[in-house]
């Protein structure tokens, strides 16, 4: 997938993936290239800098965790995040169907 397809819904992304669960960078990594079937295959350099704006904005909330025995830092959603996502959420609906109606319209003359 085209990096520039992204712009402007990497962090509804992150969101997304975070919902209802505590996650370290890399699962997150690994859990949007799951959710995407492969489409979605990030770099750390792309998904840690927007992990740490989101935590900067109060949507995210990190903490240290042992996960494998190794000390890891582990972002959950913040209540604020969770606001976030449900309008973050609507507003793809929205753009979706006002994308499918163009494009699935047949052309009138």
């Amino acid at each position: 997938m085209k990096a520039d397809a992204l712009r402007g819904h990497l962090d509804a992304l992150l969101l997304a993936t975070l919902d209802g669960k505590a996650l370290h960078g890399y699962a997150i990594i690994e859990a949007l290239q799951d959710r995407s079937g492969g489409a979605l295959d990030l770099p750390t350099g792309t998904v840690y800098p927007a992990l740490r704006r989101l935590e900067r904005a109060g949507f995210v909330q990190s903490s240290w965790s042992t996960v494998g025995g190794r000390q890891r830092r582990t972002y959950r959603l913040t209540q604020a995040g969770s606001h976030t996502l449900q309008a973050e959420r609507r507003a793809w609906r929205e753009f979706t169907h006002a994308i499918e109606g163009v494009l699935t319209a047949p052309a009138k003359t």
